[in-house]
């Protein structure tokens, strides 16, 4: 039944009549508070329903309804177990009900009873068999049955508890004829044609109510298409708006800064380092803002090519900074950049949130003067009482753990008037990730960059081995670990949790404490065991890694404050206890602890995995060492929002579209925003005002559009 009335799209779905307060109230609660987020709350499929069938014509594994008469119950278990059971005959079969955790059901249905049941019948033995059917008792004097005399494809909705799709649908239902008029098409019709797209408001009909799979297709392939064009309009229009109308310093290439600069590498560059470092000397010898994005396996030498960067910012009289997503890795940049720049006049200087007050004050006053050339950090670098004298270089490590609006307040900090150097609005910035992104990911969801890739390690570095064992054989692990130990080498053991209070589901973890004090009285009693955590203090962090470094260690115990950063050519074996828990970046992140000298790693990964997932991610890590191979294979395990972090760092997930599969949709979708944004650079035109203001809706927040004027 449709409203009467008139309806808005900004109606509450609690004014419409018919709909009650507490379906209104949890469709408020998972974000449908009005009749425009109805229509926008698509279903998550559809299912054909097929009309009313004799139980000799239904198909297996299809929604069908069917009536009959109930020969035979059966209620067996008790309470959760509970399950009863039913035989429905129609005169041309049987048909075998079951219904689970529903004993009152005995009650309610029994031999001699005419029931109508509409469920998905599956094949149980020789016969079919439908469980927890809907079922409606029917009247026993009824003669002519009144079935349905053709298939529905019907659309299934998300819901939360208290809430069915059916009742989704009827609302649905009501609101649907009314509110399909209110819906304005922000594609221009020229486009919809070249592109083969059907208007919005069809696509929403056809999602609502489609009168076949090719109207779903044709929907879902409008609306897939709509959430990759708003994405790339955003990074066109935000990359636009940094090229034409920001200034950053123009670096120019000399020969007298490439000698010096050459003369700080510890080692000579990899023919894939020397071609990255021309990218980016080319990139900031412009006025133009560099954006740029390395990618680079493990210890493929990204730290490297930063400091090149920064460098050549600091040879023209302007400062740097690099921002890392932990204190440990800002701390290991800052003294492994220290040991590179040692001797030089380069002034470093590191800022975390551990800073004791004087020091920061210290710190702040370097940056602000420019007494400071060059800062690592963690977020602490984009706090309101960090500014600079004149920033030119931003290096980001670790990018995926950044969200754009982080990005965007640090390059902000580089705004400065003139200061003898040359003035200019924002600084160059350089991101870089060890998580390598498939090329689809990089082209959708960093877009705004230019990528580079080191897709070469340097040489010397030896291969990893990796095995997963159970933990049944957990003794035998560190047995074999003792074995290399008394050979010279040196060992991880990384561990999910700090102490016992991490404990999860059903197992407990082996955390920190506990394996600490086991090896100790076990099987590495002798050894020289110590502990690494993000609770300890730095000084107490920089004095266990410079042991470790030294040989004074033999055994490491950590979080995963060591996944990044940490380099030990010593530590020759890694174990990973409980490594069902680690996603498979964070898994090759750790591996990449080892096999960094020049003899060969080994990675053990102690586990007991329970779901596909976890099977699949460790079979993953043992068959393949390439984190570029691995980034494929966990995007195809977890998808772009897990990889990447993109719900942690704030960009918003896609609800249809899937950049893998819509690779033809989403190079339309990239060429077709270029073409509109390379017209109309801000979207300001009157024709541009409905699609700029969906935009700045959904990724204005994020991708700091605020300030496209």
């Amino acid at each position: 039944m449709s409203v009467a009335g008139p309806v808005e799209l900004t109606t509450p779905i609690a004014s419409i009549p018919g709909v009650r307060k507490e379906h209104a109230e949890r469709l408020a609660r998972i974000g449908v508070p009005n009749v425009g987020h109805l229509i926008a709350h698509l279903p998550h499929r559809h299912e054909w329903v097929r009309a009313e069938a004799g139980i000799a014509e239904i198909a297996a594994e299809s929604i069908t309804s069917v009536r009959g008469e109930v020969s035979a119950t059966r209620m067996t278990g008790f309470g959760k177990k509970a399950r009863f059971q039913a035989v429905l005959m129609d005169g041309t079969g049987r048909l075998d009900l079951v219904w689970f955790n529903q004993p009152y059901l005995k009650g309610r249905i029994h031999p001699g009873m005419r029931l109508r049941v509409q469920g998905k019948a599956a094949r149980y033995g020789l016969g079919l068999q439908m469980v927890n059917p809907k079922f409606e008792v029917l009247d026993p004097t009824e003669t002519e049955p009144d079935k349905a005399d053709s298939d529905e494809l019907r659309p299934v909705y998300p819901v939360t508890e208290g809430l069915t799709s059916e009742q989704v649908r009827a609302i649905v239902g009501r609101v649907l004829d009314a509110a399909l008029p209110l819906i304005e098409d922000h594609l221009p019709e020229d486009l919809r044609r070249e592109r083969s797209m059907p208007s919005l408001r069809d696509a929403y009909r056809m999602m609502h109510r489609p009168a076949s799979d090719e109207e779903v297709k044709a929907a879902r392939r409008r609306l897939a298409y709509d959430e990759l064009l708003l994405f790339q309009l955003g990074v066109h229009m935000k990359r636009a708006h940094l090229r034409q109308t920001m200034k950053a310093p123009a670096l120019e290439r000399t020969d007298a800064i490439e000698a010096r600069i050459r003369e700080r590498m510890p080692f000579e560059l990899t023919d894939a380092q020397k071609r990255v470092v021309g990218e980016i000397a080319s990139d900031l010898a412009q006025d133009v803002p560099m954006n740029r994005l390395v990618q680079g396996d493990v210890g493929s030498g990204k730290t490297v090519v930063a400091l090149d960067a920064m460098l050549r910012a600091i040879a023209h009289g302007h400062q740097a900074a690099l921002m890392a997503p932990t204190e440990i890795l800002a701390e290991q940049h800052f003294l492994s950049i220290s040991a590179m720049l040692e001797g030089s006049s380069v002034r470093v200087a590191l800022l975390t949130g551990n800073l004791g007050a004087e020091e920061r004050a210290r710190v702040l006053a370097g940056l602000a003067d420019g007494s400071v050339d060059l800062v690592v950090g963690t977020h602490a670098l984009i706090g309101e009482q960090v500014g600079f004298r004149s920033l030119a270089v931003v290096v980001i490590d670790e990018q995926h753990r950044f969200g754009v609006e982080q990005r965007a307040k640090l390059r902000v900090k580089g705004s400065v008037a003139d200061t003898g150097a040359g003035a200019f609005d924002t600084p160059h910035v350089l991101v870089m990730t060890a998580t390598p992104i498939p090329r689809t990911i990089g082209l959708t969801l960093f877009g705004d960059l230019d990528i580079s890739t080191i897709d070469a390690l340097p040489p010397g570095r030896t291969p990893v081995t990796t095995r997963t064992v159970t933990s049944e054989r957990r003794g035998e692990v560190y047995q074999w670990v003792r074995t290399r130990l008394d050979a010279g080498d040196q060992a991880y053991v990384v561990v999910p949790a700090i102490d016992t209070g991490a404990s999860s589901g059903e197992d407990e973890l082996r955390d920190l404490r506990t394996v600490q004090a086991e090896l100790e009285a076990g099987e590495l009693r002798d050894k020289r065991i110590a502990a690494l955590h993000g609770r300890l203090k730095r000084e107490t962090r920089e004095h266990i890694m410079a042991r470790f470094r030294a040989g004074s260690i033999d055994v490491l115990i950590a979080t995963t404050v060591i996944e990044v950063g940490v380099d030990v050519p010593n530590a020759t074996v890694i174990v990973i206890e409980h490594a069902d828990r680690f996603g498979l970046a964070q898994l090759h992140q750790l591996r990449g602890r080892v096999g960094r000298g020049n003899k060969p790693g080994a990675c053990v990964l102690i586990a007991d995995p329970k779901t596909d997932d976890a099977i699949e991610r460790l079979k993953v890590m043992v068959e393949t060492t390439s984190g570029f191979d691995l980034a494929e294979r966990d995007f195809a395990i977890r998808g772009p929002g897990d990889v990447f972090g993109t719900r942690q760092s704030g960009v918003p997930p896609f609800r249809i579209a899937d950049p893998v599969k819509d690779t033809a949709l989403l190079d339309f979708a990239r060429r077709d925003a270029a073409a509109w944004i390379a017209l109309n650079p801000t979207l300001a035109g009157a024709d541009d005002a409905l699609v700029r203001r969906r935009l700045i809706r959904v990724h204005g927040p994020w991708l700091g559009l605020g300030d496209v004027g």
